[in-house]
Formats: C-alpha cells, structure tokens, sequence
C-alpha cells in the first residue's frame, strides 16, 4: 500500500541519479532486503516511477529498505529525509546517536527505551521494529566508534538535584554525605536520589537477564522483560540525581543492561534493535568510564557485523576493542577480544589471519588465573566457549577436520545453563560431519540440535538449522535426511 504526498518526490529521484541506480535496481534491491527479512515485496520499475514522479510513499517497511538499498550503493547510511520520506516513520533516527554531551546521552538512551515499548507491544506482527526492518547500516556504527576511541570516559557523570531555595544545591541536595548513597529518597522536585542499592538492583537484573539469556534464548518472555526494566527502572534512575562516583556505577550497570537489550534483540533476528542498543550501550559505557565494557560492546557489534556479512567491519570493530584495553582488561577479557576478532577474520576468508588470532586468544586464556578481577559480565566464557568458537571459525574455512577437534571440546561438558550454545555447537558439529563425508554422523547431530533448538526461543539457532538442511538438500532423497527435515518443520514454521 502507498499514500500520496504533494507533487514528485524530487529528493528521492536526486539520490538515485547520484547513486546510479536505475527505478527496476531499486525494485529488486528492495525486493532483495525484504526477503532477507521475510518479508514478500513485489514492487516493480513502475512502483518507483510512482515513489519519485508521484510522491507516492510505500508503507511498512519500504522506505527504510529504500534508504538502505540506495546507503549499500553510497556506502554510507542514508536517512529518511535525504530521500523525501522523512514523514513516513517518526523516529527512524532514535537510538542512533552519540551524543557528547552526558545530559544528552541520558535523554538518547531513554528515548530508545521509550520507543522500543510500542514495537514490543506491537508484536511481531507489527510496530517500530518491523517499520525498521532492512533499515541496519554497519557504517552507523562509525562515529560512535571514533568518538569511543577517541575520548572512552566522560570527565564528570555527576547530576545535581534542583537548587533549594534559590542556592546551588550539593550533589545529594543537602544530605550529610552517604545518606543519598543508600538510595530510594526522593527530593521535593520529585526526582530520585540514586545511591548504591539502586545500582545494585539493576546488576542483579543484569545477572538474572543472562541467564535467562543462555537457557531460553533472546525471544523467551524472561528475556523480553530486560526492555522493560531498562524503561521503568533504569530510566527514572538516570534522570535522577546522583554523585559522580555512584553515576559511574550506574552508567555502568545501565550500560551491561543495554548491551543485553541489544544481544537479546540480535539473537531473536532484530538486527535494527540490536544496532541501536549496541550504540547506547556504548555511549552508556563511556559514561561509567568502563573501557572493558566498552570494548565487551565493541565486541558485541563485531559479532553482529560478522553475522550480517560485514566481516572486514567485523574486524576493525574487534581490533578497536583490543586496542583501548591493552594494559586495562584482564587476560580472560582480552582473549575474548581476540577471539572475537578471529570469527571476523574466518569470515572474511583469511586463514592466517584467524589463525594468528586464535593462537593470541589461546594464549591469553592459558594467563589467566582464579582470583583475576574479571568482570561479572565475563562469566560465561571459559575453554568450552573458546572451543566452540574456534569450531566455527573452521567451518567458515571449510577445514572439518579442525571443525571435529574444536567440536568435540565444546561438546565434552554438556550445561543445562547454556542450552543456546550447546544448540548451535551441535549444528556446528553436524556440518563438520556432513562436510566429512559421514551423513549419519551429521543427521544425527541434527536432530540433537533440532530437540535443543525446540527448547529455546532463538532466531540464530533456528538460521543455524536452516543451513544445515541447506547443506543438506543433495542427499534430500535420502530417509535420514527426510527424517531430519520432518522434525525440524515445525520449527522452521514458527519463523517463517
């Protein structure tokens, strides 16, 4: 469906000359980008005659997939409103900026958390979310990137409370120092004091949320609840009144929250949630002076990036990670780091380089110790989580034979508390078989991965076991694969 404007769309006509592209290769690019996102377009040469000499404007998720349809040609992310659509969403820009300012990265943050309420309760049917689809942009992640590195803290987080009486207030308005520190007081302007056991609300329900995280998956109802605490609890705690000491913290705590809010929104396929919290997440970072964290979230995007087949931005992502920690984070952190860096390189098809970086991750693994200050965000990773990770680096070099070894690691202490992982390193593993030559092996492994994936609500599991029955159509006559295939089906149909 298309609504008229007044008059041609002369913005939208400029940019395509400017860009070279013609009204049918905007057609099937648009086309293309809704498919990637199940969605089914139809549009034509003559649709975009409409859009540009009409005025017509497409609804749903059209203009975002046109803006980033035209951004894939410039090489730069391309608004709204630089091709005359501005009008069709009105926030397409929220959770996009870097803002230097402390007040304005608070208000930034919040505006997200805002926005992200009526997408969720949209639904899957409907809301932000799906207005945005097809709208993600790797070179988004550009400026915030630059400036992270650039300067990593804020000189100062401290928010005062309105002044008393006409006088400059003190930064717990008045208290003896301390007394605003345990939390929970509101002033008479109505705005909270924050003290240390807000804080330490938020990092238990940061805790919480990964666990919940690696058992359900980012769609299970436990995990949606994570956008929520960011706008009823983080929120209003933000807008309150703090000391730069306790502000740090709660940058910090608010940040971890908002890297999940992110990591869950990747996981259930939102890939332009994901990017948006990612950009905040940081920003939040940067204003608790956490520069782990913010290389964790630099982390974070490489692997999104990775995903979505930006692997060269994958790398640099990682790099800048590593690059602002060293000295800093400890050695399970920063093989982390490497680790992530040499998914990107697999990617990417440079076996040396992903080798280079395993061996570093490897490495910085073997250094650390117990007793390390390692952040509480770090606790999942382990040898088990390097294995599984370099299993599929393998993979993505087509060596199968590395692929079993890495594989078999992973799989030699099967948890309960991560099922999301077990999951996808079964699939992993399948290929490697598959790609061995032992088709039994490989339906065998896939239907384990099948019986876990059904247990979880996770969109990159269900992509995972996607593939692996792509891999697997030229033995489709075959009754194990068939097999396979029919337990997977119901699966497969909740995504489709």
């Amino acid at each position: 469906m298309s609504r008229e404007q007044r008059g041609p769309n002369e913005k939208l006509g400029t940019v395509l000359a400017l860009a070279g592209i013609s009204n049918a290769g905007l057609a099937r690019r648009v086309n293309d980008l809704g498919a990637q996102r199940g969605l089914t377009l139809r549009y034509d040469k003559t649709s975009v005659a409409r859009w540009v000499s009409k005025g017509m404007v497409p609804q749903g998720a059209a203009p975002h997939l046109i803006a980033a349809a035209i951004g894939q040609k410039l090489g730069r992310p391309v608004p709204l409103h630089e091709i005359g659509l501005a009008d069709a969403d009105p926030a397409p820009e929220v959770g996009l900026a870097f803002p230097r300012d402390v007040g304005e990265a608070v208000k930034s943050a919040t505006d997200l958390y805002r926005l992200d309420l009526a997408g969720r309760r949209a639904g899957a049917g409907g809301g932000i979310w799906q207005s945005l689809a097809g709208s993600f942009a790797v070179s988004a992640y550009a400026t915030p990137v630059s400036r992270w590195l650039i300067t990593p803290a804020d000189a100062s987080v401290e928010r005062r409370p309105a002044a008393d009486d006409g006088g400059a207030a003190t930064a717990h308005g008045g208290e003896e120092p301390g007394a605003a520190e345990e939390g929970g007081v509101v002033d008479e302007g109505g705005s909270v004091r924050v003290g240390h056991s807000d804080v330490a609300k938020l990092r238990e329900a940061a805790e919480d949320a990964r666990r919940w995280d690696s058992k359900y998956g980012g769609g299970d109802w436990r995990s949606s609840m994570v956008p929520e605490c960011l706008r009823v609890d983080a929120a209003p705690l933000l807008l309150g009144s703090y000391s730069d000491e306790v502000g740090r913290a709660l940058f910090g705590a608010t940040a971890e929250l908002t890297r999940l809010a992110g990591w869950m929104a990747f996981d259930t396929g939102q890939q332009e949630a994901a990017q948006r919290y990612y950009i905040q997440a940081l920003r939040l970072a940067r204003a608790a002076a956490d520069v782990p964290l913010g290389g964790y979230v630099l982390a974070s995007m490489s692997l999104q990036a990775t995903y979505r087949g930006f692997a060269d931005e994958g790398v640099d992502l990682a790099q800048a990670a590593l690059e602002r920690n060293r000295g800093l984070a400890t050695a399970r952190t920063l093989s982390f780091f490497r680790l992530v860096e040499a998914r990107a390189h697999a990617k990417a098809g440079d076996s040396a380089a992903a080798g280079g970086s395993l061996r570093a991750a490897e490495g910085w693994l073997e250094r650390s110790r117990e007793g390390d200050p390692d952040p509480s965000w770090l606790g999942f990773y382990s040898y088990d989580r390097f294995a599984a990770d370099a299993a599929e680096c393998y993979r993505d070099l087509r060596l199968p034979r590395q692929v079993r070894r890495f594989t078999e690691q992973a799989l030699s202490r099967p948890t309960e508390e991560f099922v999301r992982s077990h999951g996808l390193r079964l699939v992993v593993s399948a290929v490697a078989e598959l790609e061995s030559g032992n088709l039994d092996a490989a339906c065998a492994a896939g239907v384990r991965a099948v019986e876990v994936a059904n247990r979880i609500s996770s969109a990159r599991t269900t992509e995972y076991v996607r593939d692996l029955l792509h891999r697997l159509e030229p033995y489709g006559d075959e009754p194990r694969v068939a097999e396979l295939r029919e337990r997977a089906r119901p699966l497969l149909m909740t995504t489709a």
